[in-house]
């Protein structure tokens, strides 16, 4: 199959990406955490404070602080059971799930996405370790200062001494295709990009300056982790410092062609051992031809991508401006413990037009920095925010574009939308006649393709999951719930919300609204 092909199977005819045949082999499932064996290793405090503060301007950072942040990002923090009456005239048909979760949604709760980090703090060897959840420990790969080789790898885009932290986001290819097959491929950029939204939030709820690059070296990357490209490889890197920005510089012009082939030569090879229970790996040769052709062998392919904000007015003929509030702030600490994904529990009930105006203007309230902008300034949004509403305080029942620079929606069509959508999801595991607010991420059909190659297709699913993650916080703290959703006809959203004509398509479907408590037994893993 043509990666284009596959692309455009993915996104529209997910039933033509796997085999007719299919079937999950359940009892040879990988453990959801990468073990490796034989390491040194460093443990991390397990007394996480139960409330995130903002911490001393410049304060040197120690390596307590760090464990805090790793786990309120991607850590183990709850063991959860829930049952499901498979027969409802057999009392006695019931099974159980067990979950392991984290504070970010993941599909299938199966978490492909594994972190590291470079590290230079006074009370730690400086180096390359493995952030290991299941015992919440930093596992040593590389003792050492790598910041030439790093920097190099980010195309000297930045002063990487400023920075004490550097987080490296990759994805383990086989901990979610054992499920879903080649559709995984699509899952595991936005788990990404969910991960990055998660570790966005908390390094500025506790200080610390961020900025994510999805431009790098990836083999000089992946080398200097020791990652097998053809089984996990580096999606995102993410530098944080105490100082109140990251330093960038404009190197893009500069002369310099840094190889991805030279640069490895320049640190010894890693062998280590590793486990994760599957006795019985299958092969999965699209997404390693993905993988493949979406890495850049030189830094000559780093771009900068000028976007011009679209213009949602000339969608519809009315415009409502919504109420500006004052700035909306929860604790993020109990927000994470309180998230999770309701889908049986949905509940009908009104949604203020505050409420609505809360949401909408406190998702795109945080741009972050990032290497594609081309401007340091001001950070351009790559994906937009469309939705069905229904039973909302002074906003017709209908579909609507919102606009984030007049905080107004742009109607486009009148109705109550939400039978044509529960008709729309290939898997109706929500009640969609029970939500009041339907929304789509939205984004270019084309993947960004044009400037990035196949990386855009795995950048933009990251830039869609980044602001997914910020809308289910925000929706949570509102007293809501949000359901992130895949299994949904994109072309007939396309159609309702006319995007088809211009070149844009809906990313991800996300039902918000009030849900009742769930039937579960769960415990924290907090110490």
């Amino acid at each position: 199959m043509k990666l284009e092909t596959f692309l455009h199977h993915l996104h529209f005819d997910p039933e033509k990406i796997n085999p007719p045949d299919w079937e999950v082999n359940w009892e040879d499932a990988p453990l959801p955490y990468k073990l490796y064996r034989g390491l040194p290793e460093i443990p991390l405090s397990g007394e996480v404070p139960l409330t995130l503060k903002t911490r001393e301007t410049h304060a040197e950072p120690r390596l307590e602080e760090l464990g805090h942040f790793l786990w309120y990002v991607y850590g183990l923090t709850q063991y959860a059971q829930s049952a499901f009456i498979e027969d409802p005239e057999e009392k006695a048909a019931v099974s159980y799930a067990q979950l392991l979760r984290r504070f970010v949604p993941s599909g299938g709760a199966l978490y492909p996405n594994e972190l590291y980090v470079y590290i230079k703090l006074e009370d730690t060897p400086p180096g390359i370790y493995h952030y290991d959840v299941a015992h919440h420990r930093l596992l040593l790969l590389r003792e050492g200062n790598y910041d030439p080789y790093l920097s190099r790898c980010l195309g000297n885009s930045f002063d990487l001494t400023d920075c004490f932290c550097t987080v490296f986001v990759s994805t383990v290819f086989w901990k979610n295709y054992y499920k879903y097959n080649n559709f995984s491929y699509r899952l595991q950029g936005l788990d990404a990009g969910v991960a990055i939204g998660q570790a966005l939030e908390v390094a500025n709820q506790m200080g610390f300056s961020s900025r994510v690059c999805y431009q790098f070296l990836d083999r000089s990357i992946n080398h200097l982790l020791g990652l097998s490209e053809q089984d996990e490889s580096v999606y995102a890197v993410l530098p944080l410092s105490i100082y109140p920005s990251i330093h960038c510089v404009d190197s893009f012009n500069s002369q310099e062609n840094v190889s991805a082939i030279e640069l490895s030569k320049e640190v010894p090879m890693l062998k280590y051992e590793t486990y994760n229970r599957s006795k019985k790996i299958l092969e999965y040769p699209l997404l390693k031809k993905m993988n493949e052709e979406s890495m850049f062998e030189t830094t000559q392919s780093f771009v900068k991508i000028k976007k011009d904000e679209r213009d949602n007015l000339s969608l519809g003929t009315e415009f409502i401006m919504l109420p500006f509030n004052e700035p909306f702030s929860y604790d993020l600490a109990s927000v994470c413990r309180e998230r999770h994904s309701p889908n049986t529990d949905f509940m009908i009930g009104k949604v203020s037009q505050t409420q609505l105006s809360i949401l909408l203007k406190e998702t795109f309230s945080k741009p972050y920095q990032n290497d594609l902008d081309d401007t340091q300034r001001e950070s351009k949004t790559r994906v937009s925010l469309y939705g069905c509403l229904y039973n909302v305080e002074g906003v017709p029942n209908g579909a609507y574009a919102y606009d984030k620079c007049a905080h107004g929606l742009s109607r486009i069509a009148h109705g109550d939308y939400r039978e044509f959508l529960q008709y729309g999801l290939t898997m109706p595991t929500v009640n969609l006649f029970q939500v009041p607010l339907c929304l789509h991420i939205v984004g270019e059909k084309d993947h960004l393709k044009e400037k990035l190659g196949y990386r855009g297709y795995r950048i933009q699913q990251m830039e869609a999951g980044i602001l997914l993650q910020r809308l289910l916080l925000v929706s949570c703290a509102l007293g809501m719930g949000g359901h992130p959703l895949l299994g949904f006809d994109a072309n007939q959203t396309d159609e309702l919300y006319r995007i088809n004509l211009k070149g844009e398509t809906s990313l991800i479907q996300i039902p918000v609204g009030w849900y009742r408590p769930r039937a579960w037994l769960k415990g924290s893993l907090l110490s």
